[in-house]
């Protein structure tokens, strides 16, 4: 897979905590994920994995601590937004519209074109359903198109909720490939996840530890 992930770049994270509702959810959550690492949450339901992920990506504030994106040896906290793809537990497509038109809104959020929509289709074996409204495809098919987005758009942190929800054994040795290529060429993935990816040197960060 060709990418423009080329700069060695790394995501730190320092006694981050999270709290919603008067409540803190997680907290003193430290970690360093650099070029070519992958990091997995696990922990029991509730826990904050999810929410971790979607403070990570900038949709929740912070509590106390901080995170910094390093990259060519220059911390910048302001780039990481402009650094991550986050997909979600939901797919988070619009269920009236093609495949092609989703992946296209997401291309016009992402910016800096990688593949096109016909090309990120068919790594995840989906080129047929190009014109069809997502709606009509199954849970598996829905859940490939919305993962066919990482492939959009160079971004080289990936953060995925429960990746491999209604996914197949054939889709989800799809999916194992795609984030290999990634880790490959330098990039970095943290994933909330009850079914490890069994990718070799994964990082296990175990929330809720007693």
């Amino acid at each position: 897979m060709e990418t423009d992930i080329t700069q060695r770049c790394h995501l730190l994270i320092e006694d981050l905590s999270v709290a919603r509702g008067g409540r803190v959810v997680f907290g003193r959550v430290s970690l360093r994920l650099r070029s070519g690492e992958i990091a997995e949450l696990t922990g029991p339901n509730g826990v904050g994995k999810s929410t971790l992920l979607r403070a990570i990506a900038g949709f929740l504030p912070l509590r106390s601590g901080r995170m910094s994106w390093v990259e060519s040896e220059v911390s910048d906290s302001t780039l990481l937004a402009e650094r991550l793809h986050y997909v979600g537990h939901l797919d988070g497509l619009k269920s009236a519209l093609s495949a092609r038109e989703n992946l296209e809104i997401g291309l016009g959020m992402l910016g800096r074109g990688r593949l096109a929509p016909l090309e990120a289709l068919d790594r995840m074996e989906l080129a047929h359903v190009l014109d069809l409204p997502v709606g009509y495809l199954s849970a598996g098919q829905r859940r490939r198109v919305a993962l066919a987005r990482l492939l959009i758009a160079d971004r080289p942190l990936w953060l995925l909720d429960e990746p491999l929800t209604a996914l197949d054994r054939h889709a989800r040795a799809l999916l194992k490939a795609i984030v290999a290529d990634h880790l490959g060429s330098g990039g970095l993935m943290l994933v909330a996840t009850h079914e490890p990816l069994g990718l070799p040197g994964t990082i296990q960060v175990r929330l809720g530890a007693r």
